[in-house]
């Protein structure tokens, strides 16, 4: 592997770690935060801060992805387009589950934190972990780089860690009600369904916000013919020198 292959896998990971500091420490901060300047400032600084930072990171993934060494490449098995699109459709119901008022996103709504235990919630406690599993499992098989592993390492180590500490800033704020969400629920996908704590309702599921998730999974499937586009153009930008 090229010493600049290492640096990229290297840049990668302490970029993944900066984004986890802002998200899961805004997230952290956020009943402190929003008792001195309220919900709605909060998220804005929030979001302000968050969204850029995961912009980076997909940018920087984007000019990098196929660095380091070529560990396998699948992509000529027949079935495996199909397979990488089907799992990563299904990524995306677990990433974006639909659980928030989208409204609060940008804080036209005053954002709250709630306990859900319906829809998605009933096969996993923690669908956007699964979700990231997912997706990293899938672009990880079609990839097959060296880079791409590292990648998959640091986004999952910062999901799992995100399930715990979701978990306790849940049972800080809700106390027994989040216990007993906790003991009727499982982080593991069908856990909870297989050993009789849930019954799936299939009508929980046809939400229109799920339609916008098939439009948006539509979408990244057009966009897919620009990345390599995008990657270029971030190799070629100033914050890839920076980097560098």
């Amino acid at each position: 592997m090229a010493m600049s292959d290492q640096h990229s896998s290297l840049v990668m990971l302490l970029l993944l770690l900066l984004f986890a500091v802002i998200h899961s420490g805004g997230a952290a901060l956020r009943s402190q935060a929003e008792a001195l300047i309220g919900a709605r400032a909060w998220r804005l600084i929030f979001a302000t801060a968050s969204i850029p930072s995961a912009v980076v990171v997909i940018g920087w993934f984007l000019a990098h992805r196929y660095d380091g060494l070529r560990l396998w490449n699948l992509q000529g098995v027949p079935g495996m387009v199909p397979l990488v699109w089907l799992g990563t459709a299904i990524s995306f119901l677990f990433l974006y589950p639909a659980t928030y008022n989208l409204l609060e996103i940008p804080a036209v709504l005053k954002p709250q934190v709630r306990l859900y235990a319906t829809g998605i919630i009933r096969i996993s406690r923690h669908p956007q972990a699964v979700g990231q599993i997912l997706w990293c499992l899938t672009h990880a098989l079609w990839i097959g780089s060296s880079f791409m592993l590292v990648t998959c390492i640091g986004l999952i180590a910062h999901h799992l860690f995100a399930v715990w500490h979701g978990d306790r800033r849940l049972r800080a704020r809700f106390g027994e009600a989040f216990e007993e969400l906790r003991s009727s629920t499982s982080v593991v996908p069908f856990q909870a369904v297989l050993d009789g704590r849930q019954t799936l309702v299939w009508q929980e599921f046809l939400r229109p916000a799920q339609l916008g998730i098939a439009v948006a999974v539509a979408v990244f499937w057009w966009s897919h013919r620009f990345i390599s586009s995008a990657g270029a153009l971030m190799l070629h930008s100033s914050l890839e020198k920076l980097l560098s």
